[in-house]
């Protein structure tokens, strides 16, 4: 397989689409950027792409509440589609609206033979919208995070961010099972609060996949650091030098190319 066909999916609202195609083209992918009417009507269809993209931004204008509109179409709409999708061993990722849309479509955690909600992404404990480059610590297990290193710094750009589970038994099988995959942590990779935790989120999560590790959801836009350039604090060095959020994008097509040949 030369190049991997990511399906870059929109709707009214979506505004990082263009970023995470770029980051996709870049880390050597073949990205296209659909609005889901296309899968819903049925001109496209979602097996003919490899990787599965939900992009950052504001669907729907957060009607009701973030990513909740774009994830009842998925669950309603495009369920059994999603399901053959995930069954043949292909990748997800959603990035900030796309986590919130994951969660509340029932993707994330999983089972997703399921469907059914039981974590969400819920107003920043400030209560405000917080827009900050943050540390992160990854660990789990899961297709997108292969060779990060050990502390990663990411933007963030949201006002309903702060991860919940419906209950303690949720959050004890995300451990268990090593679906917590990226954490909010300090310079030295010290769990802390505020603002190193811009929103409050439970035990620091900042973002999770499903029992396969081929689903990720983070709020954190990856697609936003794919040179060096364009981390504030390395506005100089040329765009030649790689980005830390490169790294997960180059994981997704690697592993498309590894396992579905």
């Amino acid at each position: 397989m030369k190049k991997p066909k990511v399906c870059i999916l929109r709707s009214a609202g979506t505004n990082c689409d263009k970023e995470t195609a770029a980051a996709f083209k870049f880390a050597g992918a073949q990205p296209e950027l659909l609005h889901i009417n296309s899968l819903v009507s049925r001109q496209r269809m979602l097996n003919d792409f490899h990787i599965l993209a939900l992009p950052g931004g504001f669907s729907y204008g957060d009607d009701i509440a973030s990513g909740k509109i774009f994830a009842n179409e998925l669950r309603f709409k495009l369920a059994d589609s999603l399901r053959q999708f995930i069954a043949d061993g292909k990748l997800i990722i959603g990035i900030c609206n796309g986590f919130q849309i994951l969660v509340k479509s029932g993707l994330l955690p999983g089972p997703v033979r399921q469907l059914k909600q039981n974590t969400s992404l819920i107003i920043n404990d400030s209560g405000k919208f917080e827009a900050r480059w943050v540390y992160l610590k990854p660990g789990g297990k899961c297709a997108w995070t292969k060779g990060l290193k050990k502390i990663i710094y990411l933007p963030v750009a949201h006002g309903e961010g702060k991860f919940v589970t419906e209950d303690k038994q949720v959050l004890s099988r995300l451990k268990k099972n090593g679906q917590i995959v990226f954490e909010y942590c300090d310079a030295k990779g010290k769990l802390s609060g505020y603002p190193d935790n811009p929103n409050g989120s439970i035990k620091n999560i900042a973002g999770i996949t499903d029992e396969t590790g081929r689903i990720l959801g983070l709020m954190p836009h990856p697609e936003r650091h794919i040179y060096a350039g364009s981390h504030p604090r390395n506005w100089e060095l040329k765009s030649k030098h790689e980005g830390d959020g490169l790294q997960i994008f180059r994981n997704g097509v690697e592993y498309v190319k590894e396992k579905l040949k």
